[in-house]
């Protein structure tokens, strides 16, 4: 699940064009306007599959289990049998852009929310417009707004993730509340010579660093992540953000960028020689499987403000070019229903988009899930802009410089902006 922290896949941009050009959705419309014609129009009531119909899902293989089961009572219930393909989200809108308009794609994909604006923008799929009411009061306004493009729903979100703080609790019995708390315990536990450290996270991802920056001010793009015009990270509170990162260089993890990757940070957090880990999810059975006593909390605060972390929502989508729209649709809202909500939980330990879930007693008695949403809920989804694709490279330059080479925060936040400007100019 940690290859969701990387940005849209090189080269993207020139397939979606040539999906864009090949005309976009060709599938038959699912509403009936009941004006003129006495049509009945469509609705989360009384949508049924249409005749004969029969469906492909691709998903990631962890989740088979669950969507064999969900598909078994699906069929017994509206009469569609469902194929599952297995295939990794990350790749699924890369191959819809070519299977898509060739007839070969699945009719439900799945895939990181941050990959919405380019499948959207190539006419890959098609609007989430029968289950819009229903998923938009049943989901965290988080997830609605992640999977939300354009003002336009085209996700049935099923799951959401983002990065707490994992603490040894041998080594530090209760989740710190601030960074000054951190700050102040590495000054008697930091030991370098025998790789003794307070706290890390993975440096050389933007996807983690983008925390500090946002939780002083700063932001990617202007109006919820929609206005690429307005680029937020090289203003007052970015510069503060970038600021603080330098402090906890010399005060708290005194090493260089390229020192510190996930499989680094597990072996000194399995091994009792890190106190705490920013993580996610992802991580929680590698450490239970070491062994470590350990909890989960939201992120520390940062001189009094909340620390935002970055979130990905997981959704399903339906293929702009599927035969049986109405049948996708249906399974779409099916497979993200509180019902298989609760059950994805209860087999794979995915963290719900539903409210009423997350609300459950059987959720909220989970302490490692409700800190982890409890996070959630203060994070900032992923911009699902094409454009986000210009910002990784440059930010990232400009935190290694900040980092590693003690650089103005000003200045080379101000070139990071500069070089994503003359590259969206370029492609835009």
């Amino acid at each position: 699940m940690r290859k969701w922290q990387q940005a849209a896949l090189a080269g993207f941009m020139a397939l979606a064009l040539t999906a864009c050009s090949s005309g976009g959705g060709g599938a038959a419309p699912t509403t009936t306007d009941s004006g003129e014609t006495g049509e009945t129009t469509v609705t989360a009531e009384n949508i049924q599959p249409e005749e004969g119909a029969s469906l492909v899902i691709w998903e990631d293989k962890n989740q088979r289990s669950f969507i064999e089961e969900r598909a078994k009572k699906f069929e017994e219930e509206y009469g569609v049998s469902v194929k599952i393909e297995e295939l990794p989200p990350t790749d699924q809108v890369t191959k819809l852009t070519t299977d898509g308009p060739a007839g070969l794609a699945a009719d439900v994909v799945v895939f990181p929310h941050d990959k919405i604006g380019s499948a959207s923008e190539a006419g890959l799929i098609l609007p989430n417009d029968i289950f819009e009411q229903q998923t938009t009061q049943s989901t965290s306004d988080n997830a609605v707004k992640a999977v939300t493009f354009k003002d336009i729903l085209y996700g049935y979100p099923y799951s959401v993730e983002t990065y707490a703080l994992f603490y040894n609790k041998k080594l530090y019995p209760e989740a710190p509340k601030s960074f000054d708390d951190i700050i102040s315990f590495a000054k008697t536990f930091n030991d370098p010579k025998n790789n003794k450290y307070t706290l890390m996270w993975e440096l050389q991802q933007f996807y983690y660093n983008f925390a500090y920056l946002a939780s002083q001010g700063g932001y990617i793009f202007g109006d919820e992540g929609m206005n690429s015009e307005d680029i937020g990270l090289n203003n007052e509170g970015a510069i503060k953000g970038g600021q603080f990162l330098q402090t906890l260089k010399s005060e708290v993890l005194p090493v260089k960028m390229g020192d510190v990757n996930y499989d680094i940070k597990k072996g000194l957090f399995s091994s009792g020689k890190l106190a705490m880990d920013i993580n996610g999810p992802w991580s929680i059975a590698d450490y239970r499987n070491a062994g470590i006593d350990f909890g989960v909390a939201p992120l520390p605060a940062i001189e009094g403000k909340p620390m935002t972390s970055f979130s990905g929502v997981k959704a399903y989508y339906v293929n702009a070019f599927t035969t049986y729209p109405n049948a996708a649709k249906l399974f779409a809202a099916y497979l993200s229903s509180a019902e298989s909500q609760m059950v994805n939980f209860e087999m794979n330990g995915t963290l719900p988009a539903n409210k009423e879930v997350a609300a459950d007693p059987k959720i909220q008695g989970d302490e490692i899930t409700k800190a982890f949403l409890e996070q959630f809920n203060n994070s900032t989804p992923m911009p699902s802009l094409p454009a986000m694709d210009s910002v990784w490279g440059p930010i990232s330059a400009a935190i290694t410089d900040i980092w590693d080479g003690g650089k103005d925060v000003k200045t080379s936040l101000d070139n990071a902006v500069k070089q994503v400007k003359e590259s969206l100019a370029t492609t835009q």
